[in-house]
């Protein structure tokens, strides 16, 4: 066995050392780095509520005055929504009800202070509705997705694209000068025969199909007219629409409802009946509106200015001959079918729409351009409020407060200005449809407890305080129709949903238990 020599020996140790040396090197300088991360993470926690205060505090002062107002707005009506939902919910309230009733609150709020725009809190109600109430036992939340595909949005878009079309064959300047000479000169008899003129269209034809085609057809007015006529005349027509709903049976669909209820009680309605009662209201409150609009706006007895009418385009005609005559075939095919389509062949409303739909495209008449140019965001905000009205009615949230009046002792003169009053609250952030679906039974209910009254009244009274909901863009299609040109801000509806709301009831009572008794 050969020895180590010392040479080797001396090397080796020389190695360990090295070894060891650098092992305590990296040990140290790994313990240093770590202590000195350890505190720089620790002072930059502590730094970090201040360089958040910092950051929100500039990124706060970059937002401008009108964008702090909103999300201020938003935030208070975020927590006001839950103190509400708390408050007013019913003992025994599930997980579904209170997220609808603050959703409710929530979304009130965010239309009447304008806090979000409003296609948004349509886009927001579908999300929300969807998210929150997926989990939940025995609810189906793609019946809140398939709003988008309504048979009211699908009425929308023919609208749309009626009045698109209209417009690019000019069809609508055509329709205008033979129309408007029968109402005058005068801006304010303009503006009352149109008012009136839709009023008695939508007796007899659908609130949302008449709007539609009187906005097409009054479009050069409203947009070549200055001052606040154009602003007038949106707010009158789509108003004219809902109140003339009230004059016949087939008018609006709260009416039918009405008769129907009213034949389960053995009372029958004929269209005549129906007609003595419906439209001289129609009547009196398009023309007490009308005065409003002259009112608040200050339109005056100046002749308004039509010679645009007559006046020769500077641009080459975007539409040939032809397609201007197929253009004027599918306007009275449309206008045929909206108006006896349902009564004659069975035909739906909305299933009407897809003659102008497909018409106007495949014969070139509306491009992609052109469609893409349309009002889409309307259609979000109307599909949102229609989320929202079946949301309240698979809920039952109307009904658990309505059934709550079953058990309240009051006269009977204040019940029926109370179930008036609802009836339009209702209607306003839910179908009138629906609202009126759920009070009637309510309200005849009532009148056998309360005692020896005319069991017609009470259902004639919300049947027609439903066409009286005109509050926001979202409360009926008509005024979402008017919404969606872009001209009216969401405020401008409250001259009608306050004025209307309030007098319109007060006429509907009065000249009901004038012809009916109580």
């Amino acid at each position: 066995m050969q020895e180590t020599k010392p040479g080797h020996t001396s090397r080796w140790r020389a190695f360990v050392s090295r070894c060891r040396e650098r092992c305590r090197k990296l040990v140290h300088d790994a313990r240093a780095s770590a202590v000195a991360s350890w505190h720089a993470f620790v002072a930059r926690c502590r730094r970090l509520p201040r360089d958040t205060a910092v950051y929100i505090a500039t990124t706060w002062r970059a937002l401008s005055p009108e964008s702090r107002k909103k999300i201020k707005q938003a935030i208070a009506a975020f927590v006001i929504s839950v103190v509400l939902a708390l408050v007013v919910a019913g003992e025994g309230f599930s997980y579904a009800q209170y997220c609808t009733l603050f959703l409710l609150f929530f979304a009130i709020q965010l239309w009447i202070t304008e806090a979000a725009p409003p296609f948004a809190v349509g886009v927001f109600i579908v999300g929300f509705l969807v998210y929150a109430l997926g989990n939940a036992d025995g609810i189906d939340v793609g019946q809140y997705v398939k709003t988008w595909s309504d048979g009211i949005i699908i009425l929308f878009l023919g609208g749309f694209f009626l009045a698109e079309g209209m417009q690019k064959t000019r069809l609508d300047y055509k329709l205008l000068q033979k129309l408007l000479p029968r109402f005058g000169q005068q801006a304010r008899y303009i503006l009352l025969g149109l008012m009136l003129t839709t009023a008695c269209i939508s007796m007899l034809m659908s609130n949302t199909a008449t709007t539609a085609m009187m906005i097409a057809t009054a479009a050069p007015l409203y947009t070549n007219s200055k001052g606040s006529f154009s602003r007038a005349l949106l707010l009158g027509i789509p108003a004219a629409a809902s109140i003339g709903g009230m004059g016949t049976i087939i008018g609006s669909p709260p009416n039918a409802i009405t008769v129907g209820a009213l034949a389960k009680q053995g009372i029958h309605v004929g269209f005549l009946d129906w007609m003595i009662v419906g439209m001289p209201l129609a009547i009196i409150l398009t023309l007490v509106f009308w005065r409003i609009l002259v009112s608040a706006y200050k339109i005056g007895k100046d002749p308004l200015d039509t010679s645009f009418l007559t006046a020769p385009s500077d641009e080459a005609p975007a539409v040939n001959a032809l397609q201007e005559q197929i253009m004027i075939a599918i306007l009275v095919l449309t206008l045929f079918f909206w108006m006896l389509g349902k009564q004659l062949f069975g035909i739906p409303t909305a299933a009407v729409s897809g003659i102008p739909i497909a018409g106007l495209t495949l014969t070139g008449i509306l491009t992609g351009k052109d469609v893409r140019a349309l009002p889409w965001d309307t259609l979000m905000l109307v599909a949102g409020g229609l989320a929202l009205g079946l949301a309240i009615e698979e809920q039952h949230l109307a009904t658990y407060y309505v059934e709550k009046l079953k058990h309240v002792q009051i006269d009977y003169t204040v019940l029926v200005v109370l179930f008036a009053l609802i009836t339009v609250s209702l209607s306003n952030f839910m179908s009138n449809t629906a609202a009126t679906a759920i009070l009637i039974p309510v309200a005849l209910s009532s009148t056998a407890l309360i005692g020896d009254h005319n069991p017609i009244a009470l259902p004639l009274i919300i049947g027609l305080s439903a066409s009286c909901a005109l509050f926001l863009p979202v409360s009926t299609p008509p005024n979402a129709i008017a919404y969606s040109t872009g001209l009216l801000k969401q405020s401008e509806f409250r001259l009608g949903g306050v004025s209307v709301g309030l007098i319109g009831p007060a006429l509907i009572i009065l000249w009901v238990l004038m012809t009916n008794g109580s």
